[in-house]
């Protein structure tokens, strides 16, 4: 048996709870010391009843390879990521000034575009994006609200400074295995739960149901909510599925609705057709409406669009919400801030080289070894380049495609990303983690206390997507 708290190795990185070998962080000091007195046996057994639990509560995910679409159990880690309160009110206040000023510049970009007018977004990225949707121009959404669920990715880095990684605003996921990941740990930790007591995130579903009920263009006490899914073979079935069920809502299928003369929306039902006020989609734009979209698209409910567009239906996220899910825009997110809100950001970027501007193009091609190249609308860890890892030929490659499409490419120094303790077989490891909180916008902003902790569990890697051998662990965020 080799957990041994006494020679886990943190040098040269910032670990979540281990300050150094044998000695937890000031904060989570007791936290160490629970989990040395549960002895190395027992934390093994413990990681082994997580994995029992969660084949039986069926929390699976869909990976993709040539034999087809594999259903997987939900790769989880027992021992948490913790927080403190008085960090994450900061966090809070910066994820809730960010998705603010997101929302003002998607609404400006459909409307007079002051942000190009006056110079600080350049024409050419919106010209080229591939998010951008004219069929939205002139459309204003309820509240003027287009991101009303946004996950935003932070890292935190060796010295400790936490960034935003990136913004997700078309179809945000992975807020149902947050959810499960809170129930496995009460039933793996339930002495450490009484005693520490992390603040709750199990209320995300009713937050979320009072976020989408705020949205409806009908006043109604409980207005008819639906929850939109590409159907069973999608990756994220199991998080759709699941959040309908906590909502109380319908899960639906494109094929469950149509539009009406009138147009409104309807659900088909046993009884007959049932309006539909507020549609929370995870179908992608141009697969909603084979009207305005792809004509071939099996996915969505012809004239959906102009439902939405005459306000008898809201949609969230809004269509078009996805201009500013993209990695360049990304890197102009401060600028944002600063235009619609006159503030500085609160949550920094990682430092970015936008490879269309000549010195940044010139800089990343000299040292792709010692830097990150992403693309600017891939997602999930593909299609990038991680330098320090990379070989000579790959980074020929890379060079090859951004030289071709500078807009394309943004470049970033490889972070040495924060770790935590994590059980690899009966060994105790460090591995690299990132968090996904969840932000909801409607009347008002809500950010989960915590969010999804994402975790490489192969040895060294950065990428911490569950497609790509990544897992998962609770997040605690504790009070001070």
């Amino acid at each position: 048996m080799s957990i041994d708290w006494n020679t886990y190795p943190c040098q040269d990185l910032y670990d979540e709870l281990v300050a150094a070998p044998g000695q937890g962080r000031n904060a989570f000091a007791g936290l160490l010391d629970d989990l040395k007195d549960l002895g190395p046996d027992e934390l093994v057994a413990r990681q082994a009843a997580a994995e029992v639990a969660i084949k039986e509560m069926g929390i699976t995910f869909t990976v993709y390879s040539e034999e087809g679409a594999i259903d997987r159990a939900w790769p989880f880690d027992i021992i948490p990521r913790i927080i403190p309160k008085s960090e994450w009110d900061r966090v809070e206040a910066g994820l809730k000034q960010r998705v603010q000023a997101l929302n003002l510049f998607i609404d400006d970009l459909y409307h007079d575009q002051r942000v190009i007018k006056e110079g600080v977004f350049p024409a050419e990225v919106l010209a080229r994006s591939v998010n951008f949707r004219p069929q939205c121009v002139g459309v204003n959404p309820p509240l003027g609200i287009w991101a009303h669920i946004c996950g935003s990715d932070l890292v935190r880095d060796a010295d400790g400074t936490i960034y935003v990684l990136e913004d997700n605003l078309r179809v945000p996921s992975g807020v149902s295995y947050m959810l499960e990941n809170r129930l496995v740990t009460k039933r793996v930790f339930p002495e450490l739960f009484e005693h520490y007591a992390p603040l709750p995130v199990d209320d995300y579903p009713s937050q979320l149901f009072d976020t989408l009920a705020a949205l409806s263009p009908r006043p109604a006490d409980y207005p008819q909510v639906a929850v939109l899914t590409p159907g069973i073979y999608n990756s994220a079935y199991f998080e759709h599925a699941y959040l309908a069920q906590q909502m109380g809502c319908e899960l639906v299928e494109g094929r469950d609705l149509f539009v009406d003369k009138d147009d409104c929306v309807y659900m088909r039902t046993v009884d007959g057709p049932k309006r539909v006020d507020v549609i929370y989609r995870r179908v992608d734009d141009l697969f909603l409406d084979p009207e305005a979209f792809r004509p071939d698209s099996t996915l969505g409910v012809p004239g959906l669009m102009r439902a939405w567009t005459a306000g008898t239906v809201a949609l969230a996220n809004a269509p078009g919400a996805g201009v500013a899910d993209d990695k360049v825009v990304y890197a102009f997110v401060p600028e944002i801030i600063k235009f619609y809100l006159d503030a500085e950001a609160i949550l920094p970027n990682v430092p970015t080289y936008r490879c269309m501007d000549a010195p940044s193009l010139a800089y990343t091609l000299e040292h792709m070894e010692r830097l990150v190249v992403k693309p600017a609308n891939e997602s999930g860890g593909y299609g990038m380049l991680v330098g320090p890892a990379s070989t000579a030929a790959e980074r020929a490659q890379f060079a090859v495609l951004i030289q071709q499409d500078p807009r394309n490419y943004i470049s970033q120094p490889a972070l040495k990303l924060s770790t935590v303790p994590t059980i690899v077989g009966r060994n105790l490891e460090p591995r690299h983690v990132d968090l996904r909180p969840f932000i909801l916008s409607a009347d008002r902003q809500q950010v989960t206390m915590g969010g999804l902790t994402r975790v490489a569990l192969r040895k060294g890697s950065l990428v911490v997507n569950s497609s790509q051998g990544g897992g998962s662990k609770d997040t605690w965020i504790v009070p001070d």
